[in-house]
């Protein structure tokens, strides 16, 4: 199954032109390097006796909201065996883009902590554009300064999306805070890049800190059947 062709809109048209479609190649998504910070190397290591092929989730939460807001699975490791190990890296920077009712997507600039953002209806179409410092150091803010229709604002590191905020109306502003930590654990059914159910983000209760560090081993250890079975295959610790 091919790639879903995405359209991106570089030229200097200044008439908020329709675009209508024949016949097209699949564009790639080129995401950019957040903010040139260094970023974490970590590795996944499977040493639990799981025999259900079990996925593995890691995911952040968003600090700044205060409502169970749902995460987006991050990074989904499968089919990782009994020894293997997966490498993945963790960015220390992020992007952000929004997207409008119309299915357009921004073009994704780094977004640094502390700064805030703004769709704004120019003669090209609705654009993303820096908009000065957030109200908190801490923040990444994106405000809907368009006149009418909501947004979405996302967040991503690696050029995975790490985070969502969806249904942004004109003058609300969207709010995203992390901790230096990532939640990690094993879930069925969940893809990449899309919105877990808290009935899943309820079950996965570990969470790492990756303050202070540079690289490091993500062991899991746990599950299996018989007597001898260890609770669960989701315990999951930094070596």
């Amino acid at each position: 199954m091919g790639d879903t062709p995405n359209f991106i809109n570089n030229s200097n048209d200044a008439n908020n032109s329709e675009v209508v479609i024949f016949e097209s190649e699949a564009a790639p998504v080129v995401a950019l390097d957040g903010n040139a910070l260094p970023a974490i190397e970590l590795n996944f290591i499977n040493h639990s006796n799981d025999v259900n092929n079990s996925e593995v989730i890691v995911f952040a939460k968003n600090e700044a909201t205060n409502f169970d807001e749902l995460s987006i699975a991050w990074t989904v490791i499968k089919y990782c065996g009994q020894g293997d190990n997966h490498p993945f890296t963790y960015p220390m920077g992020q992007t952000i883009s929004a997207s409008d009712s119309w299915g357009n997507y921004t073009a994704q600039l780094n977004a640094p902590l502390g700064q805030q953002f703004a769709v704004k209806l120019t003669t090209d179409g609705d654009q993303l554009v820096p908009q000065g410092p957030a109200t908190s150091p801490q923040e990444i803010q994106l405000l809907n300064a368009l006149p009418k229709g909501a947004v979405n604002a996302n967040i991503y590191k690696d050029g995975k999306l790490f985070a969502s905020r969806t249904g942004i109306v004109p003058q609300q502003v969207a709010v995203f805070q992390f901790k230096p930590t990532i939640w990690i654990g094993v879930a069925s059914q969940v893809e990449q890049g899309k919105v877990m159910n808290s009935a899943i983000i309820s079950q996965i209760n570990t969470e790492i800190s990756l303050l202070g560090i540079v690289s490091a081993d993500i062991v899991m250890t746990g599950g299996g059947a018989g007597p001898n079975a260890t609770p669960s295959p989701s315990r999951c610790r930094i070596s």
